[in-house]
C-alpha cells in the first residue's frame, strides 16, 4: 500500500549527520528519490511545507501546543530482553532467536513472499503482485514478510487477492503530505501524524479479521521494527496479533507497521508498551530496515557456515529498489553528498542479502525467484511520492507480473561498468 515508509534522503541527510540510520543500515529518504530543486529552494519549501491539515477527517495539532516529551522509565538489558507485550506474549519475537523464529513458523511449508524495503518504489511491488494476480499466477503464500514500505503492503499481500486495489490506489495516489508534515517534534524533524492517520484508515478491523482467518489457517505474517534501546531487531507476529482481537491488538498492529517505516532522526520513533517481571516500560522502536533490506531467517540460519534448511516449497523476493548505478556529478553539498553514497550503500548491502538468500535457498533445495524493477526503467521523478512517477513504476511492475517471466532464478548480475543510459532518477536508499 502507499504507507512506503521514504522520506527524500536530502531532509534526514541535511538533518542527521550519521550515515547509516535506517533501512538497511544506510539513511534512507521516504521519498524513494531525491528532489530535482535546487539545494537552496528545496531547503526553503521544507521548512514552509504546506500543512497536510487539509486532507478531509485530519487535524495537525498546532506546534506551538505539541507537549514537552516525558522522561523514560529506566530498565535494563536483561529486563528488555525478558520482555513482552502485555496480554499478547507470542506477539513478536527476538530476530536472533532461532528457537522463536522456528517456532513461529507455519506448520506446513509453502511458497514464501519477502517484501523489500523501498519507500515510494514500494509501487513497484503493489503492481507485480496486481499483474500476478491478474495473470492467476499468485499462490496463497504460506509465509509473508516486509521491511519498512515492504511491511506497510505485506498485510494486504498477505490477506488475499481481492486486496490488489488498495495496493495500487495507495501507491499511486499519495502524496508527500499524505506522510509527513515539517516541523520539529524533539525526536524527529518532521512530524509523521499523516502516516499515523493514513495506517489507521487502512488498517481496519475487517482487514484484522481477514488475516486473523489466515493466520488460523495457518499462513504466517512477519514484519520487522529495531528496537533502538537494545540494538536488536524485533519480529511481529501480525496474524498473531490480528487473532487476539479487540482494540488493543489493533491499535499494536498499527504502531508496529508505523515504526517499520519511521527512519530514526527524520520521524519520531514509536513507543512500545512492554512488561517484564511485574515491570511496565516502553520500548523505542524505528525502521525495520536498519536490520537489513529484507527478512528471510535469522541471519544465523542464513550464514554460509550453517545447515540450516528453509522449511518453503519456493522463495519469492521482491526488491522495491533499483540496483543500477545512477550517474550523477554530486553538489559539493552535503546532503547530496550522502544521498549518493547512501543509495550506492543500499545497492550493495541489497545485493549481498541476495546472495545469502540464493545460497540458503540451493542448500535448502528450494525454488529461488527474485523481481527487480528493471534496469531500463528511466522515468522522471518530481520529488517524494509524485503520482506520475509511482503511476509509472506500478505500471511497469504490473506488465512484469503479467508476463510470462515476471521472477529471475537468480540474483540479478553485477553491473559491468557505468550504465549506458544514466537514470534520471536519484534513488537514495531502500525504506
Amino acid at each position: 500500500m502507499t504507507m512506503h515508509m521514504r522520506w527524500t534522503i536530502c531532509a534526514a541527510a541535511a538533518l542527521v549527520s550519521a550515515p547509516f540510520l535506517a533501512s538497511g543500515a544506510p539513511v534512507q529518504g521516504l521519498g524513494g528519490q531525491a528532489t530535482t530543486q535546487s539545494h537552496p529552494q528545496w531547503v526553503a519549501q521544507a521548512r514552509i511545507k504546506p500543512s497536510a491539515s487539509g486532507k478531509a477527517g485530519r487535524t495537525a495539532p498546532p506546534p506551538s501546543t505539541q507537549p514537552q516529551l516525558p522522561p523514560r522509565v529506566p530498565f535494563t538489558a536483561a529486563e528488555d530482553a525478558a520482555s513482552s507485550i502485555p496480554g499478547i506474549p507470542a506477539a513478536r519475537f527476538w530476530v536472533d532467536s532461532e528457537t522463536d523464529f522456528n517456532k513461529a513458523l507455519p506448520p506446513q511449508p509453502g511458497p514464501w513472499l519477502i517484501l523489500s524495503s523501498g519507500g515510494s518504489d514500494g509501487a513497484f511491488g503493489a503492481g507485480l503482485l496486481t499483474g500476478l494476480t491478474a495473470a492467476g499466477k499468485r499462490p496463497d503464500y504460506a509465509v509473508v514478510t516486509g521491511v519498512s514500505t515492504g511491511a506497510l503492503m505485506a498485510p494486504f499481500a498477505f490477506a488475499g487477492p481481492h486486496y490488489v486495489e488498495a495496493l495500487r490506489k495507495e501507491y499511486t495516489n499519495v502524496t508527500a503530505a499524505d506522510i509527513f508534515e515539517a516541523g520539529k517534534t524533539g525526536e524527529s524533524f518532521v512530524d509523521s501524524w499523516p502516516l499515523r492517520d493514513l495506517i489507521a484508515k487502512e488498517i481496519t478491523p475487517g482487514l484484522l479479521a481477514d488475516i486473523a482467518t489466515e493466520h488460523r489457517n495457518g499462513r504466517r505474517l512477519f514484519v520487522v521494527s529495531t528496537d533502538l534501546d537494545a540494538e536488536r531487531c524485533a519480529v511481529w507476529n501480525l496474524g498473531e496479533i490480528a487473532a487476539h482481537g479487540g482494540d488493543d491488538a489493533l491499535k499494536l498492529f498499527r504502531s508496529v507497521l508505523l515504526a517499520s517505516a519511521s527512519v530514526p532522526g527524520g520521524f519520531p520513533p514509536v513507543m512500545v508498551d512492554v512488561e517484564a517481571n511485574g515491570k511496565h516500560f516502553q520500548e523505542m522502536h524505528v525502521d525495520g530496515g536498519i536490520c537489513g533490506q529484507f527478512f528471510v531467517a535469522p541471519a544465523a540460519l542464513m550464514a554460509s557456515t550453517s545447515d540450516y534448511r528453509l522449511p518453503a516449497t519456493q522463495l519469492y523476493i521482491v526488491v522495491n529498489s533499483g540496483l543500477q548505478p545512477d550517474f550523477k556529478v554530486v553538489d559539493r553539498f552535503a546532503p547530496a553528498i550522502l544521498t549518493q553514497s547512501v543509495g550506492m550503500a543500499v545497492k550493495v548491502d541489497t545485493r549481498l542479502m541476495l546472495d545469502r538468500a540464493y545460497i540458503l535457498a540451493k542448500r535448502s533445495g528450494v525454488e529461488f525467484n527474485v523481481a527487480t524493477i528493471p534496469a531500463s526503467f528511466d522515468a522522471p521523478s518530481q520529488g517524494s511520492f509524485d503520482p506520475k512517477y509511482m503511476g509509472a513504476l506500478f505500471q511497469t511492475g504490473y506488465e512484469q507480473g503479467q508476463s510470462a517471466t515476471p521472477f529471475s532464478p537468480q540474483p540479478p548480475p553485477y553491473p559491468q561498468g557505468p550504465a549506458l543510459q544514466p537514470s534520471h532518477i536519484e534513488k537514495t536508499g531502500a525504506n
